[in-house]
């Protein structure tokens, strides 16, 4: 047999090796992500274009940006202090390799990102905390920028929007994070006290200090299908009190029923919800 038989050209797609397929055909095949609560495995495009939720309604977690994309009208958001990062005040044990690790999974430099947008035509400062970066977790600088958020609020009269996810205080920052609890809330109400609308949107999971401050504040509580929302996690508790806890305990549906939040939406209504109560209390917007 002569060599050229080996070199000649593929006369079809058999001899290619292919499957009869174009080349700019779609892939057969893609990335699947499996459902906690149902197990049904949805291609990871589908859940992108359903706002990372099943069809069983079970919310994934999402980005800080992700979440502004689909909350704010397009183009209208700036952010502010965007520059701000933690440091190791304590000299924590393997604290600043964790942060350079978390800026770089995250692409966000701290646990929250803070600005001005406009929902619906309304203008507001909000701030939308981030769960790829230490799941959220509030130190000084995220107390500092949601301090400083409703400061600029308060001064230029605007409502202000929190989307909250986070495991709680800081423990690489001790006291220093706990401290963060008592800012956060004395700014919240000097906003309230100047007749402010404060909406909070709780989603998965909303614990600890967070909890216990700014993110159970707000005029108008709203949460996620099935978000979790404490402050101290049930397996501590039933370790403690030694029982087993109610099904669905700590769950959002669980705090409305017993008066803790106002509503629970979907994640697919939460811009028009949002948009409809900030122009019910829209007041006149500060110039400039």
């Amino acid at each position: 047999m002569g060599l050229e038989l080996f070199f000649r050209k593929p006369k079809n797609e058999l001899e290619k090796g292919g499957r009869g397929r174009p080349r700019n055909a779609e892939m057969e095949y893609e990335l699947t992500v499996a459902c906690p609560a149902c197990g049904y495995e949805t291609p990871q495009s589908a859940l992108i274009e359903n706002l990372h939720v099943c069809r069983c309604g079970h919310c994934f977690r999402m980005s800080a940006r992700e979440r502004l994309m689909y909350l704010t009208d397009r183009g209208t958001f700036t952010e502010l202090w965007g520059d701000m990062e933690s440091e190791d005040i304590l000299g924590f044990p393997g604290y600043p390799d964790k942060l350079e690790s978390m800026r770089i999974t995250s692409r966000e430099k701290e646990a929250v990102i803070c600005g001005t947008a406009r929902i619906g035509g309304c203008a507001c400062a909000l701030f939308i905390m981030e769960p790829y970066f230490m799941m959220g977790s509030m130190g000084t600088v995220v107390g500092e920028k949601i301090t400083r958020l409703f400061e600029y609020a308060t001064e230029r009269e605007l409502p202000v929007l929190g989307v909250t996810v986070s495991g709680g205080a800081r423990m690489q920052e001790g006291t220093l994070s706990l401290m963060q609890m008592a800012k956060t809330s004395g700014a919240v109400k000097r906003h309230s006290d100047r007749g402010l609308l404060y909406i909070v949107l709780l989603t998965d999971p909303t614990t600890g200090g967070v909890t216990a401050s700014f993110a159970m504040q707000g005029d108008i509580i709203l949460a996620e299908p099935g978000a979790t929302v404490c402050f101290t996690g049930a397996r501590i508790i039933e370790q403690t009190v030694r029982k087993k806890l109610p099904p669905n305990f700590q769950k959002a549906e669980t705090m409305l029923q017993h008066g803790f939040i106002d509503m629970i939406v979907p994640r697919a209504e939460q811009w028009r919800v949002i948009s409809k109560l900030l122009m019910m209390h829209r007041r006149k917007e500060a110039q400039g």
